[in-house]
């Protein structure tokens, strides 16, 4: 049951084949006996957990029916949960009680799923590792001496490890494909605008997004599925008809045009990586798509651009926490202006502390124009290239990460080297189109590859498909850790 998908998890519960409270009671059991290596959950509540599996077999009995009622998913630490303590990997928030849901907890609750814990992450988000977590790194199930990914490393690593059949995740700047790369499993981000950042505890508004992670492509649409759709507290929410994300997952794809952009497939690409991507698209090819060579040129400054523009939206978002209202508060100190510095001090790590004086930087009067709009500038460059290659294909394929998952503290020295392991996800969140990342195979070192499938704007059904259709050729996505 540990391996099996959403949708047969939820074919067991409607055929009373098992209950939903036996059904967490396996999953919790499996955290139980992993996270203590793994570290992937920062908080657990058995009893809330079962409180809400008793309330979906209730519903169940009742004979409500729906694809994820009872079944039990993780959440990552930046979603507000009624009465979960939510941290977002970091001191500043260690004892705070969310005392309501976010938009996307909400939307899970109504569709019955259960609550498996909150998941590691790096502090605020801010990481490609999950090295800058407050409560300790998160461990890659494949190789513990390997980083499982970030700022989603804990919600990679769960499902990775089997220890919920899918989580929530969010992508700032690559922070669900990357880790899904590294950790062997599938992660999508959405396009800006499609799922609700209420309750989302907020990095870079303009570029984070939640998203769903798990398994297959077929989990991700049933989850998107619920996550999907407007909410009226979000003033970025985008106000669309519903759809149906599993709708054309079975849709052959005779005539489907790829798109190979050649700065994906230069220097930095690790050998083994590019082998098996290489190997992926050739499989696509013996499915009927055609690929051609395009052309992004900009994306040599996405990372420029990003650590530009996040670190400035980062220093705006994060000066709420100040110990005034919430969150930590310095034990000690003069006046106010003295328990501002400590608390901010003594609360946040060092990335956050870097990013925030970087953003407060490009932000400074003398600075904005030469630094903070001409970013803006060249974001728009950046989108414009992906408006111009759509034209000549229906979906972008190339890496999730220029490399296989890396060693611990092989780059904590060194940010810029860290940065660059994002080098191919972040020019999606510049220009708000949708990604995932799927996996393809293995490098030398036998840690996973993944692929990344990046489509125009609101075509995740398309992309499931496409991803769905490699699934259906390849046994990539059901390979599963020996832990």
């Amino acid at each position: 049951m540990l391996n099996a998908s959403l949708a047969e998890l939820s074919a067991l519960l409607r055929a009373k084949k098992i209950s939903s409270v036996e059904m967490t009671q396996e999953f919790l059991a499996r955290i139980n006996q992993l996270n203590p290596s793994l570290n992937a959950f920062v908080t657990l509540d058995q009893e809330l957990t079962l409180t809400e599996a008793r309330a979906a077999d209730a519903r169940l009995a009742a004979g409500e029916a729906g694809p994820l009622l009872g079944v039990p998913l993780a959440h990552k630490d930046i979603f507000c949960a009624d009465g979960w303590r939510t941290t977002c990997g970091s001191k500043m928030l260690e004892n705070f009680i969310a005392p309501y849901d976010a938009h996307v907890i909400s939307q899970f609750k109504q569709a019955g799923s259960v609550n498996l814990g909150k998941l590691n992450m790096d502090e605020f988000a801010m990481g490609s590792s999950n090295e800058t977590s407050y409560y300790g790194k998160v461990r890659n199930p494949w190789d513990v001496n390997a980083v499982p990914g970030g700022s989603s490393g804990g919600s990679a690593a769960a499902v990775a490890a089997r220890m919920a059949p899918a989580a929530t995740g969010t992508d700032t700047g690559g922070s669900i494909r990357q880790p899904a790369a590294l950790c062997g499993i599938s992660g999508l981000k959405p396009t800006y605008g499609v799922v609700s950042r209420y309750g989302m505890i907020a990095f870079a508004s303009s570029l984070d997004q939640a998203g769903p992670m798990a398994k297959t492509a077929e989990d991700l649409g049933l989850m998107l599925n619920v996550m999907a759709g407007f909410d009226e507290r979000d003033s970025t929410s985008l106000e669309r008809p519903a759809e149906d994300y599993c709708r054309d997952l079975a849709k052959p794809l005779a005539g489907l045009k790829i798109g190979l952009p050649k700065e994906y497939f230069a220097e930095g690409l690790s050998a083994d990586v590019a082998k098996a991507v290489e190997a992926a698209i050739a499989e696509y090819r013996k499915l009927g798509a055609e690929t051609v060579e395009v052309s992004l040129p900009n994306t040599r400054l996405s990372i420029p651009v990003y650590y530009v523009l996040a670190p400035a939206e980062a220093s705006s978002n994060l000066s709420r926490f100040d110990g005034v209202r919430y969150g930590y508060r310095a034990p000690e100190y003069g006046d106010l202006n003295d328990m501002y510095e400590k608390t901010r001090a003594q609360g946040f790590g060092d990335e956050v502390k870097r990013r925030i004086m970087i953003g407060t930087y490009v932000l400074s009067h003398g600075y904005y124009d030469a630094y903070y709009i001409q970013a803006q500038k060249l974001r728009r460059l950046i989108a414009q290239d992906f408006v111009e290659a759509f034209n000549q294909c229906d979906v972008i394929m190339g890496p999730t990460s220029p490399s296989t998952a890396f060693n611990f503290g092989e780059k904590g020295d060194d940010p810029v080297a860290m940065y660059l392991s994002d080098i191919y996800t972040i020019a999606t969140n510049l220009a708000g189109l949708p990604g995932m990342s799927i996996p393809c195979g293995f490098g030398d070192n036998g840690r996973p590859v993944g692929l990344q499938i990046i489509g125009n704007y609101f075509a995740e059904a398309r992309m499931l498909n496409v991803a769905h259709q490699l699934q259906q050729a390849t046994d990539w996505h059901l390979r599963a850790p020996t832990i």
